[in-house]
């Protein structure tokens, strides 16, 4: 008797149902709270549909047979930045409560180091898991980005897009792609993109202290991502480096 190896996906993708459903719940909410604009409204369903169409296609891709725990923090927290979208969205015709803004955003952040530990703790990291939560984790720097450049102008979206850039610059230079060592800084000035984005988009300081709280954000990124980019391309030109040419390896060890 032949053992029964097919992929039943059914199980994990009613996770990203439910998910879909919480985010068009939380719509709602936000709705009959501050009476939400058709702008916010489609919006905010966009986003919806559109993250339980990708996380359906990458969950059965990776057929994952359970969808755990720690990605469970990680889609709602999915859920909150649906709904700061939706806020951002309907700003551009309106004034949601900046306390709304900020109380989302900031259980998002909060979030944003609850779903790793999860995930170690319960044995149940994946290379999924920590795509999905860095995708989450762009996205919602990219939104908060665009609502900061409401009040600064268009340079604040470079925070929001270089991750982006760095992605579409990868299709051009394939060594872009090559895995980064681990690093402490690299993930402490992600977490601070966050909260300094936050912090200007609050509108508690006076203009020029917020413009200078961005300011250090984007310093701290180009740093970051210069840094890692300078370190890809010595490695590149290391493993790419003909026999008997002098290339010292321990130039690419820092």
């Amino acid at each position: 008797m032949a053992l029964n190896n097919s992929y039943d996906a059914r199980l994990v993708q009613q996770e990203t149902a439910v998910g879909a459903g919480v985010q068009i719940l939380l719509l709602a909410l936000l709705g009959t709270a501050i009476g939400m604009g058709p702008v916010g409204w489609l919006t905010g369903l966009a986003f919806a549909v559109a993250s339980w169409a990708v996380l359906s296609r990458a969950l059965y891709r990776s057929r994952l047979r359970t969808f755990g725990a720690a990605n469970r923090v990680t889609l709602g927290r999915a859920t909150l930045v649906g709904g700061v979208t939706a806020l951002v969205a309907d700003s551009f015709q309106d004034s949601p409560p900046v306390s709304l803004f900020v109380g989302l955003t900031a259980v998002a952040l909060i979030l944003d180091g609850v779903d790793g530990k999860v995930a170690r703790r319960t044995g149940t990291s994946t290379p999924l898991g920590a795509r999905f939560d860095m995708e989450v984790d762009a996205f919602l720097i990219l939104v908060l980005s665009v609502y900061v450049s409401m009040a600064m102008g268009p340079w604040v979206l470079l925070i929001g897009g270089m991750r982006y850039g760095f992605v579409a610059a990868a299709r051009v230079w394939p060594w872009l792609t090559a895995p980064l060592p681990p690093s402490t800084a690299r993930k402490a000035v992600a977490a601070l993109q966050g909260v300094l984005l936050l912090v200007a988009g609050a509108a508690l300081l006076p203009h020029a202290v917020n413009v200078a709280v961005v300011v250090l954000a984007l310093g701290l990124l180009v740093w970051s991502f210069g840094r890692d980019v300078l370190w890809l391309r010595r490695m590149s030109r290391v493993e790419t480096a003909p026999p008997g040419h002098e290339v010292r390896r321990e130039l690419v060890a820092g």
